[in-house]
């Protein structure tokens, strides 16, 4: 009998050990975010969540036997056929991986994951990715010691260990980046990127959040062409672009969601948020205790205290990306948050798309943080 058993979470008791498993692993990192525990399940809700419109994903957890049958591991294995349509491959994806220091319960996570994706088909696996790149995505492999941010990863150094273990191989990476104040090549910047600008004839404005679904259409829009040429792009559906913006909406700010058109046509966007992770820290995943909204009081009084931010995209279609439009969008972003004392971080970069990693550091802001995705063959 083997010590570590493997099974597919099927009920709502397993679903919620999914769920709270974080708990035990980063119970003594003093930088991990409790996340919501709603929104964790309403994250993982096939009925609510619109990636199952288009796309598949199973749970798996792993108990250990010489523990008690305790929870040590879980791991999420989903298949997008847009993904794979757009690209023409056949690939599958690992996300929501956490495990205790142990590569045979890993083994054991990824042999189930690569099991049902191969059922699916699929000859490759690749990871971390919850559903898709449009949602959180990555492995933490350096800047461990700074808390995650709105939407981002978070994880043991170990991980990396555990995943290069299992024969895994370097796929691509992500940066993030952190920006206080603007240093003196900044202003140069501005403008170069206002002669630009100038001899296009946009205009920038904030978004309206009284008609935030005609607003997250044309985002979407702008972003699924100013994306579709990046490593790993899938489009947002219809369906998930409604679906975020509903979620973001309580933490959309008019001077941070900024859209640039020229005549009628929407031609870039740019979207930066207060850094919620900030205040859920303090309430330890949950909005109510004992019936009491006493989580949610705490999360209200430490929204106010948020002094960070995060500018989570940016895109500009391909006809006016050399015309200064996104360089005026980031600039306009950042000048509001220095104007309130606002820090923050700007991600994800991927590693190779230079010029926009060369304007970030012209900016002033410094990569404190590398995210990676890993392959492997299922052949």
């Amino acid at each position: 009998m083997t010590e570590i058993e493997i099974s597919e979470v099927s009920s709502s008791g397993d679903r919620n050990s999914f769920i709270k498993l974080p708990w035990r692993i980063y119970r003594n990192d003093p930088v991990w975010v409790p996340p919501l525990i709603l929104e964790r399940k309403a994250f993982l809700d096939r009925k609510r969540h619109p990636f199952y419109k288009h796309g598949d994903a199973a749970l798996f957890l792993a108990r250990s036997r010489s523990r008690g049958s305790e929870i040590v591991g879980r791991i999420i294995a989903s298949d997008d056929p847009n993904y794979n349509s757009l690209h023409q491959s056949n690939v599958g994806c690992f996300g929501l991986f956490e495990c205790i220091d142990d590569r045979n319960i890993a083994a054991g996570l990824f042999e189930a994951a690569a099991s049902w994706l191969g059922k699916k088909g699929r000859t490759e696996m690749m990871g971390p990715i919850d559903y898709s790149t449009n949602y959180v995505c990555g492995l933490l492999i350096d800047g461990f010691q700074h808390p995650p941010t709105l939407l981002t990863a978070h994880n043991p150094p170990y991980y990396v260990d555990l995943i290069e273990g299992c024969s895994f191989t370097k796929a691509k990476d992500w940066y993030a980046w952190w920006f206080s104040e603007f240093p003196e090549p900044a202003a140069r910047l501005r403008k170069i990127a206002i002669a630009r600008a100038g001899k296009q004839g946009f205009t920038i404005r904030p978004i309206n959040l009284k008609k935030i679904a005609e607003e997250s259409l044309r985002i979407r829009a702008i972003y699924n062409q100013a994306w579709q040429k990046n490593w790993g792009f899938v489009p947002f559906t219809e369906a998930e672009s409604e679906h975020m913006a509903r979620e973001m909406k309580p933490l959309l700010e008019p001077e941070g969601t900024l859209i640039a058109e020229v005549g009628d046509e929407p031609v870039a966007f740019v979207i930066a948020v207060p850094d919620i992770n900030v205040a859920l820290r303090h309430i330890n995943g949950r909005l109510t205790w004992f019936g009491l909204p006493i989580g949610l009081l705490k999360l209200l009084y430490y929204r106010t205290k948020i002094r960070t931010g995060r500018l989570v995209a940016l895109g500009v279609v391909e006809k006016y990306r050399r015309a200064g439009i996104a360089e005026m969008l980031v600039l306009q972003v950042m000048d509001e948050s220095v104007q309130r004392g606002l820090t923050g971080e700007i991600s994800m970069t991927l590693e190779d798309n230079f010029m926009i990693n060369r304007f970030i550091e012209a900016l002033g802001a410094s990569r404190y943080k590398t995210y990676r995705i890993y392959t492997r063959s299922l052949t």
